[in-house]
């Protein structure tokens, strides 16, 4: 029960405390409803009524109508138990309720929840209504998967931002597969003063992030004729010749591949699969004869052991182009891992079934998650995610979501129930968001998510921007 004077809302936490015991159960605020109090609707009803059909004075000796007025004002709190503290340590042991009679509730801080985090590497995440400050540690998300999701215009993407310059300023290699070029500008301050940070490298599909063929190598090549652009299983052992062919003459080239096919003995219909897809290629600009121009992922990495973050921008690129170009990376960083030149990596994808084949999804969250590839899924469609996705999901990111089939899909997440998800994140206003997993200690919080200051693009263009401002 919470009096008018008490000001709680959704998503904050309270202590019940079991009397003079030195513990107390820690739970949080899912719903604030008015107390159903028999008589309550009534007596409503009654004073709508008669507020000015009836004159005259009221006479009150007992002074009963302040505590009416009380109880009309009363609210209920819907609350589910997180967790339980015992002599001012936190525990998962909540077998046990606290009296009805002697337990006292109080609200508490955040801070309580996070205090344990290990701070070896301090990540800042943002605020509650509660806590200046919500830290967390950013090893956390180290070897994690994490799912950020919410309906457009919610601040998924600010989130996601916040993370990759994070990580990257703590040294780690990231990853970033950009589809709206919301990323290119990470590395400028807000004011634009100062050089760019060269922490941040922008690569655009033909311009600055292009391969030769013996950097690729036939596995690669293969994996993007056949899975990006639908080679019959015939063409591809044909091609595979070709290669070796050109292999052993030491003259792997892209105007030697495309001759050579074109010479090609083999069937026509084969003969004209191969032209289509290589031209698709040669055309992509992907692909280069000149060493010089070609992009060396092994270097690059190499040279900014403190952290750098590639961010692949697909802006206005093709569908088939996407696929290409994320076939190959996606690639060419598993080689990297797997011979272990590279220790570990994190990957943001932005919108990844606008160009991840359905086959990855499972690969990244299993396998590659052993090479040391540690995802990151931004989506504002969560049903294009997989259920066993988000039950693997160790952290999850919850922004507001209206749609009752949205609610019902992220609904499904293992580690928080449908209720808590359906009663808080509908009503969530931009830039806050329901955290849940590992990096707030697997206690669910309702974050106000930090700025930066940095470029981070991406915000929605108004025609009447002069009238939402005045407005």
């Amino acid at each position: 029960m919470c009096f008018p004077e008490e000001d709680v809302e959704k998503g904050d936490y309270v202590l019940i405390r079991d009397g003079t015991k030195e513990r107390a159960l820690i739970a949080q605020i899912i719903d604030v409803q008015y107390a159903n109090i028999p008589g309550i609707l009534e007596d409503l009803l009654r004073d709508g009524i008669s507020e000015n059909s009836l004159t005259g004075e009221d006479i009150d000796p007992f002074r009963v109508s302040s505590q009416i007025e009380v109880l009309k004002d009363t609210r209920l709190l819907v609350a589910k138990i997180r967790g339980a503290l015992e002599r001012n340590r936190l525990s998962r042991d909540i077998s046990w309720l606290p009296s009805r009679i002697r337990a006292q509730v109080e609200v508490t801080s955040p801070s309580l929840l996070t205090k344990d985090l290990a701070r070896r590497h301090p990540f800042e995440l943002g605020s509650t209504r509660r806590s200046a400050v919500v830290t967390s540690d950013l090893s956390a998300l180290d070897g994690r998967l994490n799912i950020i999701t919410g309906r457009k215009g919610t601040g998924k993407s600010h989130l996601s931002k916040l993370m990759v310059t994070t990580l990257v300023n703590n040294g780690a290699p990231v990853v970033v597969l950009d589809v709206n070029g919301e990323y290119v500008n990470l590395g400028r301050s807000n004011d634009s003063s100062g050089a760019p940070s060269r922490r941040i490298l922008p690569l655009i599909p033909g311009v600055n992030l292009r391969f030769s063929l013996d950097q690729i190598g036939l596995n690669t090549f293969m994996g993007i004729l056949v899975h990006a652009l639908s080679l019959p299983d015939n063409s591809s052992r044909v091609f595979a010749r070709i290669w070796h062919q050109l292999e052993q003459q030491n003259a792997l080239t892209m105007n030697a591949l495309g001759s050579a096919i074109a010479n090609s003995d083999c069937h026509e219909s084969i003969k004209d699969a191969l032209q289509a897809r290589f031209n698709t290629l040669d055309d992509s600009g992907i692909f280069t004869n000149d060493h010089k121009a070609a992009l060396s992922l092994d270097e690059v990495f190499r040279t900014h052991d403190s952290g750098i973050a590639l961010v692949v921008n697909m802006k206005n690129q093709s569908a088939t182009l996407r696929r290409i170009t994320v076939e190959l990376f996606i690639n060419k960083i598993t080689d990297l891992l797997s011979s272990q030149r590279l220790k570990a990596l994190f990957l943001f994808a932005e919108e990844a079934h606008l160009y991840l084949r359905e086959t990855y999804w499972d690969d990244i969250v299993t396998r590659m998650r052993h090479l040391g590839l540690f995802a990151t899924f931004i989506t504002n469609q969560p049903d294009t995610i997989e259920g066993g996705i988000y039950r693997q999901a160790d952290n999850i990111f919850l922004f507001n979501f209206s749609n009752e089939h949205d609610l019902e899909i992220v609904s499904k997440v293992a580690k928080l129930d449908g209720d808590t998800i359906r009663m808080i994140v509908r009503e969530l206003p931009a830039q806050r968001c329901l955290a849940v997993g590992d990096l707030v200690g697997n206690f669910p919080m309702v974050i106000n998510v930090r700025p930066l200051e940095v470029q981070t693009l991406g915000a929605t263009r108004y025609f009447f921007q002069d009238q939402i401002a005045i407005a």
